[in-house]
């Protein structure tokens, strides 16, 4: 999840100043959301005091499931690691089956959902707080989402929908109103389907849409010459033209999304790995120490409460905000995947907490770890995307530039894999007709421009809630269907062996 970083605050100010009428809104729409996303965030975000630390229990809602996931399926993030690999290189791909996008169309769009600014300045944020242990951790909890995924991709196929016009719709609403329908009781099953999709509806326009676009235009602008920069009090104006790329790609659907995904997710990520992969290089006198102090810090006896235990915790939070395991949202993607065998999906999906936390969020704190630490940045009060540019900066001068950018294709891709997720939220309440399908994808870039324009924090906290919120029903669902899953892929997996041994 694209937890929000700090934003300078010259930048705000110009945000916030654009418009006299935009003030007024933002004020006034401040005032109205305030009480209810403080409340809201009060109760999703309650924290219990373990060991000392403060822990949000959604997190630990999330991080229960996925050590459970890991261990019910026989550490399936493993073995099925391969068969993954080879899913997405296409061994496997039926042309004859039902869906719209390939098993790589459908992990690239998934990704781009969740590799995001969280992935540069979030995890600057937690070695802040938790320490450098908070990366081993963070790995940890990025290797067991794995499996958490893998679940709910499983049944985001299982149970999509196929309309009369060849697309496909599916994720959480579809197989937690099955689950309820089929034990006789569909009105039930209708009502927590509908949950379902309000709340990501909502959440699609906070932290899918309106804090991608303000990011984006914060970067945008200080790349640019900051104060200095023409678009500098501009914010609709870029937020125009960010709503009209956006609306092209959308506008064709997830077919579209799917193909301008894979596109800019294998080049985003290859430009930030390259970039990390240089600037680690160029302190890797520092590799050694730095690996020891993540080890010794993520195993720290000394203060159990503020060393192993607050690394944990921060790590583990981190790694869950940002691949998003337990959302289900990934499942709504995933479930336009062109193929019979529901389980293919669910493999397939192991790769994305892999590649958004195991590796992209590892680098980013080994590129912390071996130039801030040694180099006294951690001392000069910066944090979030700050902190990771400075440390580019310390070896390049230049280099917070290529960060910029992909800091920029980060929030772009986000944005559009959102409008796919809120789509499908929309369409399960309100029809899957073209006229109410375009009805969202204008609101959705409407709100686009908004967020460039004005600072709505009741609404982003609002939204991340509801996000969060659905974690609950989504989880208790996972539960449930455990079983069934498991068989799913056991099954599935025994059948490509026997394939594979025949042709021999």
């Amino acid at each position: 999840m694209k937890k929000r970083v700090k934003i300078p605050v010259a930048v705000l100010l110009l945000l916030g100043s654009q418009f006299a009428v935009a003030e007024g809104f933002d004020a006034k729409v401040e005032a109205l959301v305030r009480p209810w996303a403080n409340t809201l965030s009060n109760i999703i975000f309650y924290k219990i005091d373990l060991f000392g630390q403060d822990f949000p229990l959604i997190v630990l809602w999330l991080a229960v499931a996925a050590i459970f996931f890991t261990l019910y399926m026989g550490f399936l993030n493993i073995r099925g690691f391969s068969l993954a690999v080879r899913h997405v290189r296409g061994d496997f791909h039926d042309p004859e089956a039902k869906g719209e996008i390939s098993h790589f169309q459908a992990v690239a769009t998934a990704i781009s959902g969740t590799v995001g600014i969280g992935n540069i300045g979030g995890v600057a944020v937690a070695i802040v707080i938790g320490g450098p242990g908070a990366a081993f951790w963070l790995m940890v909890a990025g290797f067991l989402s794995m499996s958490t995924k893998m679940v709910e991709c499983t049944l985001g196929v299982k149970y999509r929908k196929h309309n009369p016009d060849g697309s496909v719709s599916g994720g959480p609403m579809y197989y937690l109103e099955h689950f309820l329908a089929s034990r006789g009781a569909p009105g039930w099953g209708k009502l927590l389907g509908g949950f379902y999709a309000i709340s990501l509806v909502i959440g699609c326009f906070g932290i899918g849409n309106m804090f991608q676009s303000n990011q984006a235009y914060v970067q945008f602008v200080i790349i640019t010459g900051g104060e200095s920069s023409f678009f500098a009090d501009k914010g609709w104006l870029f937020g125009l033209c960010i709503a009209a790329t956006v609306g092209v790609v959308i506008i064709g659907g997830i077919k579209s999304i799917a193909r301008v995904a894979a596109y800019i997710v294998p080049f985003m990520a290859v430009l930030y790995v390259i970039s990390c992969v240089i600037i680690i290089g160029m302190s890797w006198e520092q590799i050694p120490d730095a690996v020891s102090l993540i080890f010794s810090s993520a195993f720290s006896a000394q203060s159990v409460t503020g060393g192993m235990v607050g690394a944990i915790i921060v790590g583990f939070q981190r790694a869950l905000f940002s691949n998003e395991g337990g959302i289900g949202s990934a499942s709504i993607a995933h479930a336009a995947v062109q193929t019979n065998e529901p389980a293919s999906e669910g493999l397939v999906s192991l790769l994305e907490p892999f590649i958004d936390t195991v590796v992209i969020c590892t680098l980013s704190s080994l590129v912390i770890v071996t130039t801030a630490y040694p180099n006294g940045l951690m001392d000069e009060g910066l944090a979030g995307i700050a902190l990771t540019s400075a440390s580019f900066a310390h070896h390049i001068s230049w280099a917070p530039y290529p960060l910029a950018v992909a800091a920029l294709l980060f929030a772009f891709s986000t944005s559009i894999s959102w409008s796919y997720y809120g789509l499908k939220g929309w369409t399960y309440l309100f029809g899957e007709a073209k006229f109410t399908e375009m009805i969202f994808k204008a609101i959705f870039c409407f709100f686009i421009v908004v967020g460039c324009m004005i600072q709505l924090s009741a609404v982003l906290e609002f939204s991340d809630a509801m996000v969060f919120l659905i974690a609950i029903p989504n989880i208790l669902g996972l539960y449930l269907y455990a079983p069934e899953v498991k068989r799913e892929i056991n099954g599935y997996i025994a059948r490509l062996r026997d394939k594979e041994k025949a042709a021999q």
